[in-house]
């Protein structure tokens, strides 16, 4: 697949950049109209966090695509993919503490304990924190080759995101379980290749002769 020219990168980030705000711009043409349903608090946590979950199964897929096609250049999406699964993961959470516990730590605490959902759920948050906040050219430059150990967290922000809506469900599982079929697809393509290199390596290393002293 042939890489876009700078220009053409330019509107294709600009064209995602708009694509990515169309789910909150929903939410905002349904509230303006009253139109959020019987449980408007619900409605709006299901969403948000959906679309934390849609942002993050893309943000996996930018690597498998490279490893599956050798193209390299929808890496530079990934970016704005990672921070656009924090954004709708902050509104997600915002509308749970805000909305509807308007801030009542207590309740909030008793329900941690009551629900595991609600704990994976928070330390998924927790975990892509960091991420997000290291997600730009100066964090990149100064940890180095830690920036990369880092950014391994997302793998696991992934799985305590399915196991969340997993556990919310309880019932209707078809859903979560697209979600959790995709991720294991994306993680699985990701472990063929880092172990077909590792064989690569040891066999390269097998067959090299040895260098005379």
């Amino acid at each position: 697949m042939k890489a876009p020219s700078k220009r053409q990168l330019f509107w294709l980030k600009t064209l995602l950049f708009g694509i990515a705000l169309i789910p909150l711009g929903r939410l905002v043409w349904l509230g303006v109209h009253d139109d959020l349903t019987a449980n408007p608090v619900e409605f709006v946590e299901r969403s948000t966090g959906t679309w934390a979950l849609v942002m993050l199964m893309v943000t996996l897929s930018l690597t498998p695509i490279r490893l599956l096609t050798g193209s390299v250049w929808q890496i530079q999406l990934r970016r704005m993919t990672g921070l656009f699964m924090f954004f709708y993961a902050c509104l997600h959470l915002t509308t749970y503490v805000w909305l509807d516990h308007w801030f009542d730590w207590m309740a909030i605490s008793k329900d941690i304990v009551k629900h595991p959902y609600v704990l994976v759920g928070f330390s998924a948050f927790a975990l892509a924190v960091p991420l997000a906040v290291t997600s730009n050219t100066y964090m990149i430059r100064k940890l180095r080759e830690n920036w990369k150990k880092l950014h391994n967290l997302v793998y696991l922000v992934a799985i305590f995101g399915v196991l969340h809506f997993l556990w919310l469900v309880k019932k209707d599982l078809r859903e979560p379980m697209v979600y959790a079929l995709v991720l294991a697809v994306l993680l699985g393509v990701r472990l063929y290749y880092r172990y077909k290199n590792k064989l690569a390596k040891a066999r390269t290393a097998k067959f090299t002769p040895p260098v005379p002293q």
